[in-house]
């Protein structure tokens, strides 16, 4: 008899991050699940078995989750409605080139069917982070400026594109390199909705409000994922922002500038989001609570003091 243990979901204050999925999905696998104090929960069983699990949601941690344990589970595991992200891809071809019988990922159902060999010790290369990717476009955006990209994948990021697009942006690929060119001034965009993959993705949702709080006219976010993902708002307010909350509504009418202000980081995309408006606003702003970014973002002020922003950290 084995028995672990895993703490409940961590990271960003953005809304409720329930792991019911995960939880659901174990036990249809053979897992007894004892819930405890101190925010643990106990597990244990004395194998898993392959099943066939329907995901209310599609979920990325809960896919990823359930493809690792059925990667030596007794039998065929079949998930449905699974997630599509690329992630998920990359993880199945690590799983793959490991000796793993597993198909279907960037589709909803994907396959897997367990064994008790041995894995092959393998060399992967993870594939570029999209977000990070997209956050750099609209600083480019913000700006009115032009940077290139290398090493990303225009293929992950192809709503984050257009939008960049209708916005007033030029946008130039070519394999695995993007230029931008950033408008003088942005275009609004009607209405933004952020939906699962292969749709907008939640995590572009702060950078975008970030650049839409200065275009011109009057733009709708809707955010469908998480429903306490606008703390970044209150503060670009305080830099002169004209936003209006309703709910997991945001309508953003355009300013003219934005002006510098202390602010506080309070996640870590609103934290890159403070950080893009700063870039763009008149005087000196102060992100605090950097914390949050440092765990998306290696180095951001490196990067962006690369491509000629005034930014520094200070200890």
């Amino acid at each position: 008899m084995s028995a672990n243990s895993f703490l409940h979901s961590g990271g960003c204050e953005i809304g409720p991050r329930p792991i019911d999925l995960h939880i659901k999905a174990i036990r249809k696998m053979g897992v007894k699940v004892h819930d405890a104090h101190h925010g643990f929960i106990y597990c244990e069983a004395d194998k898993l078995k392959g099943a066939d699990i329907q995901l209310d949601f599609p979920s990325v941690g809960a896919t990823e989750n359930i493809m690792l344990a059925a990667v030596f589970a007794e039998g065929d595991t079949i998930i449905r409605h699974a997630a599509r992200e690329p992630e998920i891809v990359d993880l199945q071809k690590f799983l793959i080139s490991m000796g793993v019988d597993v198909a279907g990922a960037g589709t909803s159902v994907i396959r897997i069917r367990g064994s008790n060999k041995r894995l092959q010790a393998v060399e992967h290369s993870v594939i570029p982070d999209r977000i990070v990717a997209g956050t750099y476009l609209v600083a480019a955006a913000i700006t009115g400026g032009d940077i290139t990209l290398r090493n990303v994948s225009a293929e992950h990021i192809i709503p984050a594109i257009s939008y960049l697009r209708e916005c007033g942006c030029r946008i130039n690929t070519k394999r695995s390199t993007m230029h931008i060119y950033g408008p003088t001034r942005p275009r609004a965009i009607d209405i933004i909705r952020t939906l699962p993959y292969p749709g907008f993705p939640t995590d572009m949702q702060s950078q975008f409000i970030s650049l839409l709080s200065i275009a011109r006219g009057t733009s709708i976010f809707v955010e469908t994922i998480f429903e306490n993902r606008y703390k970044h708002v209150e503060e670009l307010m305080r830099m002169g922002a004209d936003i209006k909350l309703e709910g997991r509504l945001a309508v953003i009418k355009g300013v003219k500038e934005l002006t510098g202000a202390p602010v506080v980081a309070r996640d870590l995309r609103g934290g890159a989001a403070l950080v893009l408006a700063g870039l763009v606003a008149e005087g000196e702003t102060i992100v605090t609570g950097i914390k949050h970014i440092d765990r998306g973002y290696e180095n951001i002020e490196e990067k962006l003091s690369k491509v000629g922003a005034l930014i520094t950290r200070e200890e």
